[in-house]
């Protein structure tokens, strides 16, 4: 039953903020795993094990939340899981060795992990069917403004203050939060019930799971199959999904209940949250990247680049939801959404160059901040669409991790096809740079000639002069292979437009009753 007046607001406000830190706590990180290096006196790769820890522990976790919650109750689990963030949050901020941190990290991330689905699972309870939309839009805040705000909250803090503050500002927040959703969040009365705990569902999901996402998380950076280990998880992965799959399938008590999928709304709609959720972590990944080794941006400007097409998103979400609940049809409002965020990433093709600022970004970046809320929100509600209540939280739960490995996939394809367009890019360029050629060499004298001018001596200002010459062709390289990221991404959307008109909104079953085709 829906939740009315101040009590219905606690709750949002509760699971609202616990999304959010979990969130902004998968990107946080990344600026400042420089200033980590120094001071637990570890290598860059090896600090980075603090970002694959979170991750891996976090798509572990999501698939299972239904089953958890079933085990211990779902407020019980719920609290205990803001409680272990927190704690693990306190002891990542207090570790003294990159072992420590990476060990709090994971616990952080199983915590963490829970935070998602289940607080997906209560705003739809929270709020009555025909509201769902509205709900969607409000939990969309998390989930697009989380990843976006967290670079910048990051930098802001390790600029002022020192990195364990990144994990300290989650305290207060996340004890909060722990108190309000023990007091005002109940157990639902149509909860599902485990009478036998699939042990080998859960070890195969762990082994196949944690495998795949070590490899989309480590695979760039071990060269991929040329590494030994990544060859041995890949093979890992995909026997230990197929295995699980299987087991879940066939067993009386599965520990994730694959048949939600029978739903044809669902599965259609759970590969769209992977595709949402490869164009919204890819964006977010690539576009910083840029402005920082293109344009020299530091950390909170990039974060202030970002900014306004977040805060745009923040006000279009709640706006979308309520279109929708007046009506508004879900196949036309995503086929919107794709075509401006396929737009978006085609006009940053089209206008980056090396001379790119500020407002040059501004544009694209508030028509990305629309297109996401008219993906995300009826995405969000058509996955439920066709489930009973006692199916919506398995349901939530497939859908967010859909959205967690479109993100794995977009940075590790992103990041990969990057490294690939810089080798073409670059040996297109070299090409055309002759040692003898008239412009080569009217390039360099122009070059000379400036490092003269300066009082260098003609023999460094010669050498010099190459140095620059290199930086040139590096910086005109790193450019076309942007440019080319883009369109990538921009064709991953377009091709995805056909998908979205074959889907249909499902009728939810009554509470209990098996789910069907739709």
């Amino acid at each position: 039953m829906a939740e009315q007046g101040f009590r219905k607001w606690i709750i949002v406000l509760t699971v609202v903020s616990a999304a959010v830190i979990e969130l902004i706590d998968s990107s946080i990180v990344n600026v400042a795993i420089t200033d980590m290096s120094a001071s637990l006196g570890a290598t860059i790769e090896d600090v980075a094990w603090v970002i694959t820890a979170y991750a891996i522990a976090n798509v572990i976790v999501i698939p299972m939340t239904s089953f958890l919650a079933a085990i211990f109750g779902r407020r019980n689990y719920y609290v205990f899981s803001i409680l272990l963030f927190t704690l693990a949050s306190f002891f990542c901020g207090n570790s003294h060795t990159l072992v420590e941190l990476i060990v709090f990290r994971f616990i952080q991330g199983l915590g963490g992990g829970a935070l998602l689905s289940t607080s997906q699972s209560i705003l739809f309870d929270t709020f009555s069917v025909e509201e769902r939309p509205l709900a969607a839009g409000i939990f969309g805040l998390g989930v697009v403004i989380g990843p976006t705000i967290g670079p910048t909250l990051g930098g802001w803090i390790v600029d002022n203050f020192s990195w364990p503050w990144i994990f300290f500002v989650n305290l207060p927040i996340g004890i909060t939060a722990a108190v309000l959703a023990f007091t005002y969040v109940k157990e639902p009365a149509h909860g599902r019930r485990v009478k036998q705990i699939d042990w080998a569902g859960i070890i195969l999901l762990i082994v196949g799971i944690g495998s795949m996402q070590y490899v989309l998380e480590r695979g760039e950076t071990e060269d991929w199959f040329s590494s030994n280990t990544i060859v041995v998880l890949a093979i890992t992965a995909v026997l230990g999904l197929i295995f699980f799959i299987w087991r879940e399938l066939t067993t009386e008590h599965p520990v994730v209940e694959l048949h939600v999928l029978k739903s044809r709304t669902l599965a259609f709609s759970a590969f769209l949250t992977f595709i949402i959720g490869f164009g919204l972590f890819s964006s977010v990944f690539i576009v910083p990247i840029f402005a920082q080794q293109l344009l020299g941006y530091d950390a909170m400007q990039t974060g202030l680049l970002l900014l306004p097409g977040a805060l745009v998103t923040m006000i279009v979400l709640p706006w979308v939801g309520k279109i929708q609940q007046k009506g508004a049809p879900p196949q036309a409002m995503i086929f919107f959404g794709f075509l401006l965020t396929a737009f978006y990433t085609y006009q940053l093709s089209r206008i980056i160059n090396l001379d790119t600022g500020y407002w040059t970004f501004f544009g694209p970046l508030v028509i990305r901040g629309i297109g996401l809320p008219f993906s995300f929100v009826p995405i969000t509600v058509l996955a439920v669409s066709g489930l009973s209540p006692r199916d919506i939280p398995q349901g939530v739960a497939v859908n967010n991790m859909m959205r967690q490995l479109g993100g794995s996939f977009g940075i590790a394809i992103v990041n990969t096809y990057l490294d690939h367009r810089m080798m073409v890019n670059r040996v297109d360029l070299i090409s055309h740079i002759t040692q003898y050629g008239t412009a080569t060499q009217m390039r360099l004298q122009q070059l000379v000639q400036g490092f003269t001018a300066k009082g260098t001596l003609p023999g460094l200002a010669r050498q010099q002069a190459i140095g620059a010459l290199q930086g040139i062709v590096a910086r005109q390289t790193m450019l076309k292979s942007f440019v080319d990221i883009f369109v990538f991404v921009t064709m991953f959307f377009v091709i995805s437009l056909p998908l979205i008109l074959t889907i249909r909104q499902g009728h939810a079953a009554p509470a209990g009753e098996p789910i069907a085709a739709h």
